[in-house]
């Protein structure tokens, strides 16, 4: 399913403010738009999922997230 997603949005980073293309797999991220916080119909929902790179997932991704709970 990652590799799905990666070919779905073009190996890009769907970040407004990034959007930079990334043909290493080991610098992209499947992420959850929704967090799914253990429902498995979340977890598995393709579009709930979203291609982020590496930084901007552990940095602002995670960052939103924290300020959200």
């Amino acid at each position: 399913m990652r590799e799905r997603v990666f070919t779905r949005d073009l190996f890009g980073c769907q970040m407004p403010a990034c959007g930079k293309v990334i043909s290493n797999r080991r610098q992209l991220v499947c992420d959850h738009v929704r967090p799914h916080r253990g429902d498995p119909a979340l977890f598995w929902d393709e579009g709930n999922l979203q291609t982020l790179c590496k930084p901007c997932h552990d940095g602002a991704k995670q960052s939103a997230e924290r300020r959200a709970r």
